[in-house]
């Protein structure tokens, strides 16, 4: 476990910098105080290499390696309080992209139960090392292609994807339970971030606004 010093940072990663960044959000629009209490909790400064630290409380995307970035806060918290809207139980959700863990840090801190996928080995490892070093064990990690779905059958109250999917994958979907909802951004050139929501056998999709994603690739990096 990490010590409460290093949770909460100092200088530009203190916690009063966080409270400025909620503010902000609260300015874009952000207004379910669940999301705003867990993005103020989250330590976004631990999740981004040493050198980035400073900048993890401004509104902006940030890399972390391998061609990812970490999200802006505003595309986090809109998406997670798209999910929480819509998501009418708050059990299972299924993270496709764990990148830096950031976002599945926000969401096992709302749901009972987080199951995240990541193509790039040593991106989830990290993650996982750093997640549990924040005390998250209601997580469950898998190396593989996020557009197969969670490959066992599962099905989840609610599907986030973190990467611009070229074009929705048809097993995702089939993977929410009744009333289930999936949030993705889906496009090549132009992205929507596309809300799906699953009754019985019937499925209803609504495009919520444009996105600006790194791409949902194929095939996994040992």
């Amino acid at each position: 476990m990490l010590d409460d010093l290093v949770r909460e940072g100092v200088g530009m990663t203190s916690r009063r910098t966080r409270e400025r960044l909620i503010e902000r959000l609260k300015v874009k629009g952000i207004s379910n105080e669940d999301v705003l209490s867990v993005l103020a909790a989250t330590p976004r400064h631990l999740f981004v290499d040493e050198a980035l630290a400073h900048r993890a409380y401004e509104d902006t995307a940030l890399p972390i390696g391998f061609k990812q970035t970490l999200s802006q806060p505003y595309t986090v918290a809109r998406m997670t309080e798209l999910l929480l809207t819509h998501c009418s139980r708050f059990e299972t959700v299924f993270e496709i992209g764990t990148g830096s863990g950031y976002q599945t840090a926000v969401l096992a801190q709302l749901f009972k139960r987080v199951y995240t996928v990541e193509r790039i080995a040593a991106l989830q490892q990290k993650a996982k090392a750093r997640l549990q070093g924040l005390g998250f064990y209601n997580i469950q990690y898998r190396h593989a292609d996020g557009h197969l779905g969670w490959q066992s059958g599962g099905s989840f109250d609610a599907i986030m994807g973190t990467a611009a999917a070229a074009d929705l994958p048809e097993q995702l979907p089939s993977q929410l339970k009744s009333q289930g909802v999936l949030i993705l951004p889906v496009g090549d050139n132009t992205q929507n971030l596309t809300l799906i929501r699953r009754d019985g056998d019937t499925f209803s999709t609504a495009v919520v606004e444009s996105a600006n994603f790194v791409p949902l690739l194929k095939g996994i990096i040992a």
